[in-house]
C-alpha cells in the first residue's frame, strides 16, 4: 500500500489524538514524570521520564505552578513522537488551554520537525492543515518566574565531538558548568568523566518510550524521525529550573541550517537549526519564563571548525562516539554515513594512523561506502538523513586531507575521484548570526584563534594534530 494512502486511512480511522494528562511525583530516589496520550479507546500511550536525585539540587525548589508549566511543555513535545504513528487530523490538548501564538509555534515545530518523516514515507502534507489543535481546558498557564544564576551553564552531552568542544572550552575558561545527559550510555558518561565529572555530578534524565508505540510500528503503523533536539530543549528547561543554572549551552553548529533534501526545506537537523533556536527562545520568553537563556555555544562555527577544535583534545579520542547504528554497543559501526562523515571531517586535522585506530579501519578505502560518500559531497539529490555537515564543508575536508596527507601519494579510494574544485575554507571565520552571551563569544573566538594558529603551524612544519605517541 502506498504510504500516502496509509496516511489517509490512518487519519480516517483515528480522527482525534489526545494529550490527556501529565503527572509527577517524588519518590525515594527521584522524580517520576508520566504522560498519557490516546488515539481512541484502543490506543493508549503512557511514556515515562525519571530524574534521579542528586545532591546538587532539591526537588522542593520548585512550586506546583512551576512544575505544571514545565512538565506540560515537555508533554507537548513528547506528543509528536506518538502522534506520528496515526497522524490524526485533530489534536486535543486537555491539561491546559493554549492560545493561537502557542498553537502556531507547535504546528510549525511538528511540521518541520517531521519533514523527514513526511518525505521518507511519501506523504503529501502542508503546515496549515496537517493537524488542527484544540483545547478542552479553559485554564491557561501564565508565564512564571524562576530564580536562576546568570553566570552558570548547563551543558547537554551527547557523546560526540561537538559537546566535547563546548564542555572543554567552558571548563578551561573556569565557568560554572553542569553536564546534562539523557539516557546515559558509554560515550556520554565517559566524555563527562574525562572532563572531570562523576555520575553524581551530572543531571540525568531517564526517558522511556512506551512499548505500545513499537508494537504499533511492527504492525504497520507509520514510523519515522522526530525532532529529538526540540525534546531536549524543553527537557533542559526543567533541568535549568531545578539546578538554578540559568544558561543552557547547546552544541549545534551553523552547518545544521542546511537542508537535507537539496532545494527543499526538509532538514533532518531542523530542531538543531538557528531557525528553531530563535523560535524556541521567543516562545519560552513569551509563554514560559523570561529567565531562561537557551543558545548554542557552537552556532558561530562550522562542522569543519569544530573538528579542528576537537582534534586539540586527544584525551577524548578513545571514548567519543557519533554513530547512531552502533550507539547501543557504544561502537563506531564503520558502515554508516554518520561514521563516514565523522571520518572525513576529522581527517584534515588528525594523523591517518590515529584515525584508523579510532574507527577500527580506514573508512576512506571502503568502496561499500561510495553511495554515502556521493550523498555527502552532493552528487545525489539528498544528503544522508543524519546529523552531518554541509556539502561544501565535506568537499573542503576532502581537499584539505588530500593536500595535507596525500600530496605525494595516491589518495584513498573514496577521495581519489572526488572533484572538490579546489575548495578552501576560512578556518577562522566566525558567524555573527548567533545568540551567544558576550563573555562566551570571547571564549569561543580565543579557542578558534588558538586552534587555527596551531593547525597552520602543523601544516608548515609537517606535523599533525592528535598524533599518537
Amino acid at each position: 500500500m502506498p504510504a500516502n494512502t496509509k496516511y489517509e486511512q490512518l487519519r480516517t480511522s483515528h480522527p482525534s489524538f489526545c494529550y490527556d494528562t501529565f503527572s509527577y511525583k517524588q519518590t525515594d530516589d527521584g522524580l517520576l514524570i508520566k504522560f498519557r496520550f490516546t488515539a481512541g479507546a484502543d490506543i493508549v500511550f503512557e511514556p515515562e521520564t525519571f530524574i534521579p536525585q542528586r545532591s546538587f539540587f532539591d526537588f522542593g525548589r520548585l512550586s506546583k505552578e512551576q512544575y505544571d508549566m514545565l512538565i506540560f511543555q515537555m508533554g507537548m513535545v513528547e506528543l509528536v513522537s506518538y502522534w506520528k504513528c496515526v497522524c490524526s487530523p485533530k489534536v486535543v490538548i486537555k491539561p491546559f488551554a493554549i492560545g493561537q501564538g502557542e498553537i502556531a509555534f507547535w504546528k510549525k515545530l511538528y511540521f518541520n520537525g517531521l519533514g523527514e518523516f513526511f518525505y521518507i514515507n511519501g506523504i503529501t502534507a502542508n503546515e496549515e492543515d496537517f493537524m488542527d489543535i484544540a483545547c478542552e481546558s479553559h485554564h491557561k498557564p501564565h508565564s512564571v518566574a524562576f530564580k536562576l544564576d546568570s553566570d552558570s551553564y548547563l551543558v547537554p552531552i551527547g557523546g560526540g565531538k561537538d559537546s566535547v568542544v563546548t564542555l572543554e572550552a567552558l571548563r578551561k575558561a573556569g565557568t560554572r558548568i553542569r553536564p546534562l545527559i539523557i539516557n546515559p550510555r558509554g560515550a556520554t558518561t565517559q566524555c563527562a568523566e574525562i572532563a572531570g565529572f562523576s555520575q553524581s555530578d551530572f543531571f540525568e534524565f531517564r526517558r522511556t518510550i512506551d512499548p505500545r508505540l513499537l508494537q504499533l510500528n511492527a504492525q504497520g503503523y507509520l514510523n519515522g524521525h522526530t525532532p529529538f533536539s526540540a525534546m531536549l530543549a524543553f527537557y533542559t528547561l526543567l533541568a535549568s529550573a531545578l539546578t538554578g543554572l540559568g544558561n543552557i549551552a547547546l552544541s549545534n553548529e551553523s552547518s545544521a541550517n542546511e537542508a537535507t533534501v537539496i532545494g527543499t526545506s526538509v532538514n533532518h537537523q531542523y530542531s538543531k537549526s538557528l531557525e528553531f533556536e530563535n523560535d524556541f527562545r521567543e516562545y519560552v520568553k513569551a509563554f514560559v519564563s523570561a529567565d531562561f537563556n537557551y543558545f548554542s555555544f557552537l552556532r558561530p562555527l562550522s562542522e569543519l571548525q569544530i573538528a579542528m577544535l576537537f582534534a586539540e583534545n586527544p584525551k577524548y579520542f578513545e571514548v567519543f562516539r557519533s554513530c547512531n547504528a552502533g550507539s547501543k554497543q557504544n561502537i563506531w559501526c564503520g558502515n554508516c554515513p554518520k561514521c563516514l562523515f565523522a571520518y572525513i571531517i576529522l581527517s584534515p586535522f588528525i594523523e591517518p594512523g590515529t584515525m584508523e585506530h579510532i574507527f577500527g579501519k580506514n573508512l576512506l578505502y571502503d568502496s561499500n561506502l561510495q553511495l554515502y560518500f556521493d550523498e555527502l559531497v552532493g552528487k545525489r539529490p539528498t544528503k544522508p538523513f543524519e546529523c552531518v555537515g554541509t556539502i561544501d564543508e565535506v568537499k573542503t575536508a576532502v581537499e584539505m586531507t588530500k593536500k595535507r596527507f596525500h600530496s605525494q601519494t595516491t589518495p584513498p579510494q573514496l577521495l581519489a575521484n572526488c572533484d572538490t574544485n579546489g575548495c578552501v575554507a576560512d578556518i577562522t571565520a566566525f558567524c555573527n548570526d548567533n545568540n551567544l552571551p558576550k563573555p562566551l563569544e570571547k571564549i569561543l573566538r580565543q579557542e578558534l584563534e588558538n586552534a587555527s594558529e596551531k593547525y597552520r603551524q602543523s601544516i608548515s612544519h609537517g606535523n599533525c594534530c592528535g598524533k599518537r605517541k
